[in-house]
């Protein structure tokens, strides 16, 4: 590969680092044709920018960057990167691979290594955690419901309030005197 080649992949990443707040490395060493094909529309319709490039390179393109040395040195063999604005959707994709095959330890999609909410997780036994982190938007959404919360029940009883004063007349002035 010509050195200018090179050089322009290491300026579209370092856009794409710009561009996108979270990127997960992912092993997809032996995946055939069609689970390639399957993880790239997937990826698609989560909104994921899946990129294969050489470890060097992507290596290059973080340097200058808050990335701490750990998720460096995970780029070995293989490595996708996977780039998004929601932290949690790359890592449910992964998680969502290894579900549908359960027997086979070595199920590729296979974490390496994130970068999430300025923070960098080394290996695959954060895939979990990285699953429970909530994006901004449901971060929203809970505290909208928390807030609402006191106002509902305030309504509720009011509105069950006026039902009883209303079944109380409705009695005393069924009933004869």
């Amino acid at each position: 590969m010509k050195k200018e080649d090179k050089n322009a992949i290491i300026e579209n990443l370092k856009g794409l680092l710009a561009d996108y707040s979270h990127f997960y490395v992912a092993n997809i060493e032996g995946l055939n044709a069609q689970q390639t094909s399957d993880l790239r529309r997937d990826c698609f319709k989560k909104e994921i920018k899946l990129h294969v490039v050489k470890n060097t390179l992507f290596t290059k393109a973080l340097e200058g960057s808050e990335v701490e040395q750990g998720l460096i040195d995970a780029l070995k063999g293989n490595s996708a990167i996977m780039f998004c604005n929601t932290g949690n959707v790359p890592a449910r994709l992964i998680k969502q691979y290894a579900d549908k095959n359960k027997k086979n330890p070595d199920v590729k999609p296979a974490l390496k290594a994130a970068f999430v909410e300025g923070t960098t997780y080394v290996g695959k036994e954060q895939l979990d955690f990285l699953c429970n982190i909530k994006s901004k938007n449901e971060l929203i959404a809970d505290l909208v419901a928390l807030l609402q919360s006191p106002a509902r029940n305030v309504l509720s009883a009011l509105q069950s309030g006026g039902t009883t004063i209303h079944g109380v007349l409705q009695t005393l002035g069924e009933r004869a005197e």
